[in-house]
């Protein structure tokens, strides 16, 4: 299972880097031009269509063959009007697509800011666990220096410490996954001075600071040394 054999030591830098992308998958173009519906108001952003089409409760929850709900396909099309009418109407926010992707997620990956703005102040939530490797938003985004996106959600509550099936918190991808260049640098320090746990370790036994001396990452080293890290 991939739990029991993924591990850092055997993963390229190109592989460690798709990880948190090869399950998201975003509508192609054949599915879009055969979208019916709710899909294709919400890919579209007709408001007038979804005021019309959500009444029928059932349509709301409908699925592709990818498991996206409406909801999901406006998230990837960054069509904030059709999100906000869409939630309003009553979608489920905390629906998950086949490969467990949830809309906050979504926009966290594509480092999408303002539709993640949308969702959070529409009540969506930045605490679920999604993706196949049982592991957050704030941790996707730590992975891939969305240092705004880090922000936003650290502000909306997000589990700091999380640790998911690969045994990393978002304090850990940040070093692992990150380049150790200015926008993980940025994400190491909002998660520092939001209180994330130094001392969890991977599952070799090595903290942030140790992944990130091992690294060569001098400035992310300063931050976490100064942040009393060991």
């Amino acid at each position: 299972m991939l739990r029991d054999t993924l591990s850092a030591a055997l993963l390229t830098g190109a592989a460690l880097l798709a990880l948190p992308l090869a399950a998201q998958i975003a509508p192609s173009a054949g599915e879009i031009a055969a979208y019916r519906g709710l899909h294709a108001a919400a890919q579209r952003g007709d408001v007038a269509a979804i005021g019309q089409l959500a009444a029928s409760k059932p349509a709301l929850a409908a699925r592709d063959a990818h498991g996206r709900t409406p909801l999901h396909v406006a998230t990837f099309a960054r069509q904030r009007d059709a999100i906000r009418a869409l939630i309003r109407a009553g979608a489920d926010t905390a629906a998950l697509d086949h490969d467990r992707y949830d809309a906050v997620t979504i926009a966290a990956v594509a480092d999408d800011e303002e539709t993640l703005r949308v969702l959070l102040e529409l009540g969506a939530s930045g605490k679920l666990v999604t993706s196949r490797y049982d592991g957050t938003a704030l941790i996707a985004a730590a992975h891939l220096g969305h240092d705004g996106v880090v922000r936003q959600l650290i502000a909306a509550g997000a589990p700091l410490d999380h640790v998911n099936n690969l045994h990393w918190t978002a304090l850990i991808e940040a070093v692992v996954l990150g380049d150790g260049k200015a926008r993980h640098q940025a994400v190491v320090a909002a998660l520092l001075k939001a209180g994330a746990s130094t001392a969890l370790a991977d599952r070799d036994g090595k903290t942030p600071l140790q992944l990130a001396k091992g690294r060569g990452y001098a400035e992310i080293v300063q931050m976490l040394e100064r942040a009393g890290a060991k």
